[in-house]
């Protein structure tokens, strides 16, 4: 059991600035086959995740591709990183070629111990702020867990959905996605590395990339919804190429549950709440 101290790094706090650039919003749109949003233009629910992401000297990189950990957030050597979920409020969207400013809190770090080994959860919250105002809110929750073979089985079945999209997570758009997020991490390209050191049978789809693919079905089917909230939580990886859907249902006027999965179960949930805009 490890008695390293962590609380020196609870409330730790960053500030970056950045600019929503066009020029990156049109990898992100060429990424998705989507058109891209002009500079005045809102950005995509859940693009952000492509900016703010500093650029690390690949002599300052782990051998799983992430940044050395022990600056910003707290060290966790010889564990695997996993993005275990989001909390995400939604204040007013963020638009192309705004420069925006982003402060990062650690909000609490603790280790748990169960029949998986140690795992160390670090809760990290993002304040984005536009024109002197915030604009949004991510709070993430990055777990570090001892290596263990992977869980790739849900008990839990995709369920009947009032909307669903299928996807095809190709290694191309997993290359891709890395690209635009600045994403060094080696399980979502690296075959050698993804199967034979941290044991997944193929490349894993990244989670904030599901997310993304999820509350765009949901935007596709309520295009006059507007966002307020969105929450979702990771429950197994998904695997290049293997298709998955991604779908939900209406549990109120303004509430909706979202899932993603395929045969071997349900991968990530999700839950969305909005308002409806009123049209003329």
């Amino acid at each position: 059991m490890s008695t390293f101290d962590f609380s020196a790094w609870i409330g730790r706090r960053q500030e970056n600035q950045d600019r929503i650039s066009f020029t990156l919003v049109k990898r992100i749109a060429a990424t998705f086959s989507e058109a891209p949003p002009l500079p005045g233009e809102p950005l995509p629910p859940l693009w952000h995740w492509a900016f703010f992401q500093e650029p690390v000297a690949a002599s300052e990189l782990g051998p799983d591709g992430h940044p050395a950990l022990g600056g910003f957030l707290p060290p966790a050597h010889n564990r695997n990183r996993m993005w275990a979920g989001s909390r995400i409020e939604f204040y007013q969207p963020l638009t192309v070629e705004a420069d925006v400013t982003c402060v990062s809190t650690i909000l609490n770090v603790e280790e748990k111990h169960g029949r998986t080994g140690s795992l160390l959860f670090v809760t990290v919250r993002h304040e984005y702020f536009q024109d002197g105002q915030r604009a949004l809110l991510d709070e993430q929750d990055i777990v570090y867990r001892e290596p263990t073979p992977p869980k790739l089985n849900s008990s839990d079945t995709v369920p009947e959905g009032q909307w669903h999209e299928q996807v095809e997570p190709s290694p191309t758009l997993l290359f891709r996605y890395s690209a635009v997020t600045f994403n060094g991490h080696r399980i979502h390209y690296d075959w050698p590395y993804v199967t034979e050191t941290e044991g997944y049978p193929g490349l894993v789809v990244h989670g904030p990339l599901i997310a993304t693919l999820n509350l765009r079905a949901f935007t596709r089917a309520h295009p006059t919804a507007r966002l307020q909230r969105f929450t979702f939580r990771g429950l197994r990886p998904l695997i290049s190429p293997q298709p998955f859907e991604v779908g939900g249902r209406l549990t109120g006027s303004d509430k909706a549950q979202l899932w993603a999965g395929n045969q071997h179960g349900t991968a990530q949930i999700a839950e969305v709440e909005f308002t409806e805009e009123e049209t003329a």
